[in-house]
């Protein structure tokens, strides 16, 4: 275990900064999200960002190829791949995990190289919780906000932060600036996760009726008559989905410049109504449908793929962000009979 005074965080990020580049949970306008690391920026250590850390590997835009022509000729130019080695910082527990729900789409079966090269040169350093909100509820899916994982586990206790590798990742990046860190013993990491683990057996949504869903229930719960009063208060915004760290649903779109055609991909949702359409229209046209297949996707339709790991990981995100307080967590207990 490695300590570093919380006062002397800006050498810590100076210092990788002069290697490479670094991400962390950054405050402009009283909205924190992950960017880019630069001197002057306002790290916020203490608040849940808006958006989730999946933006560092699988970012709301990104360019995929371009189309040139030459003559009658058609050059085809990939886009870029990332190459270099990069660290995102405050990683919290729930957003770790859903690295893992996402390598499960993106690096299994079909192999996304763009996806795959950022995950390869990516370091996560986590960020144990010390104050969760009151809409997490991760510990329902066997997450300990306590013990966050990734490459390096971080944990601030006191006036200092500790840090422990997990990873070979890890390893080496303690190694290469072990010059900024103290070694220390874990009792006051130790104890911050006590206290951690005792806020988190309080919160409201810390018992949901996660046993009534699952691989197993595809046939009950998809014609559970709940879904159309449940979508009605649905205003279908998507807001949850931009906010969610495990939706990975995007949209491919080729743009015409004077130079030719670029070819990239954005973030789609699931709730927005030309999702998929098609010549003949879209396979879900009505609200409800869409709805449904947001929330059975979650908490049927992944886990029958991926030995029982649902695709939700209680960040509370859209809790919090919901215009109309319709989120996955009343959907939990009005189907798990739980109201």
């Amino acid at each position: 275990m490695k300590k570093l005074a919380l006062s002397n965080l800006n050498s810590l990020y100076n210092a990788i900064n002069e290697k490479m580049r670094l991400y962390a949970p950054i405050e402009n306008n009283g909205a924190v999200n992950f960017e880019e690391w630069s001197e002057g920026a306002e790290v916020n250590l203490n608040k849940m960002t808006v958006k989730s850390a999946k933006d560092a590997f699988f970012p709301q835009c990104e360019d995929l190829s371009n189309f040139k022509k030459d003559g009658k000729h058609i050059i085809v130019e990939q886009g870029e791949l990332v190459a270099e080695d990069f660290v995102i910082f405050g990683v919290r527990a729930c957003d770790v995990r859903a690295f893992h729900i996402l390598d499960t789409v993106f690096l299994e079966g079909f192999l996304d190289t763009f996806y795959e090269a950022r995950r390869k040169h990516g370091i996560v350093i986590s960020l144990s919780c010390t104050k969760p909100e009151e809409s997490c509820f991760c510990s329902n899916f066997g997450i300990d906000p306590a013990q966050p994982k990734g490459d390096i586990e971080s944990y601030i206790a006191g006036e200092n932060i500790y840090f422990n590798p997990v990873t070979e990742k890890g390893e080496k990046f303690m190694a290469e600036f072990a010059g900024l860190f103290e070694n220390s013993d874990d009792k006051a990491v130790k104890d911050s996760q006590a206290k951690t683990r005792e806020i988190m057996s309080k919160l409201p949504f810390n018992n949901l009726p996660l046993k009534e869903f699952g691989g197993d229930k595809l046939d009950a719960m998809f014609a559970r008559p709940e879904w159309q009063a449940l979508s009605e208060s649905c205003i279908g915004c998507g807001t949850c989905t931009y906010v969610c760290p495990t939706c990975q649903c995007y949209d491919v779109r080729d743009y015409k410049t004077n130079t030719g055609v670029k070819r990239f991909r954005c973030w789609d949702s699931c709730m927005r109504k030309d999702f998929t359409m098609m010549a003949h229209g879209t396979n879900r046209p009505s609200h409800m449908q869409r709805f449904r297949q947001r929330f059975m996707h979650k908490l049927v339709y992944h886990p029958a793929n991926h030995n029982g790991e649902f695709s939700c990981v209680g960040c509370g995100r859209c809790v919090a962000k919901c215009p109309v307080s319709m989120n996955i967590v009343k959907v939990m207990k009005t189907l798990g009979g739980n109201k």
